[in-house]
């Protein structure tokens, strides 16, 4: 199952057929406290990793912020996963504070979680969670991702076993 993690897929997977326990971790976030994976082990979870120096990630935030207030009361959390390194990490939260986002944000600057998750290191790079396991992962952003993340996001909360998906085409 440690390929699934590494697979960018732009469809919602099956948990049945593809599921894979998400690796635990424990990372800082921009205002010093420790978070855990394992604390929204109940919940649907979206990892989001990015970085200040990426442009489609900058372009998904707001986004994301959407996403994040209009589920966060529903057994809904949105990890933002921080990949600058020493270097560039001391620019996040000045920007996080500048564009007003909520959600947490977290601190990987040793790339540990994200060569975890996806060792291409490809960014943005998105991770869906429910309940401790991964049901889908995506690379990249293009305008449009953000509205099939939250039928997915949306599906999950609701109970529904898979996220729903469009239908690949049918060769003819």
């Amino acid at each position: 199952m440690r390929s699934l993690i590494s697979l960018f897929v732009a469809v919602t997977l099956s948990t049945s057929a593809f599921a894979a326990d998400a690796s635990g971790f424990t990372l800082p976030s921009i205002n010093g406290d420790k978070i855990s994976l394992s604390d929204f082990k109940e919940d649907v979870v979206v990892l989001s990793f990015w970085a200040t120096w990426c442009g489609p990630c900058k372009e998904e935030m707001p986004h994301l912020e959407k996403l994040y207030q209009a589920h966060k009361d529903e057994g809904f959390t949105l990890l933002s996963i921080s990949t600058d390194d020493a270097r560039s990490s001391a620019q996040v939260k000045p920007y996080i504070k500048k564009k007003k986002y909520s959600f947490p944000v977290l601190l990987d600057r040793q790339s540990k979680v994200i060569s975890e998750y996806n060792p291409a290191k490809t960014l943005p790079f998105t991770v869906i969670i429910d309940k401790g396991v991964i049901v889908a992962t995506h690379a990249g952003f293009k305008p449009g991702d953000e509205l099939e993340l939250e039928k997915q996001v949306a599906a999950l909360i609701a109970g529904e076993p898979e996220a729903p998906a469009d239908p690949a085409p049918t060769p003819e």
